[in-house]
């Protein structure tokens, strides 16, 4: 799943520089970068998740 979260991250950041390109109007351009960053942070909660050891996995 980290790999996952590693690969939405970009596809976030594209998604709002398109945005910023193709959108003349400020409203949908701002509605587009808000779900770009939206699209980011989900990543990086897959990715941080991905990265996290189980509870109980590690007991020594």
């Amino acid at each position: 799943m980290k790999y996952a979260g590693l690969l939405v991250m970009p596809a976030g950041f594209f998604l709002a520089i398109a945005a910023l390109l193709l959108f003349p109007a400020p409203g949908l351009r701002a509605a587009f970068v808000v779900c770009g960053l939206a699209v980011e942070a989900m990543g990086l909660a897959v990715a941080v998740r991905g990265h996290m050891e189980a509870r109980g996995e590690h007991q020594a």
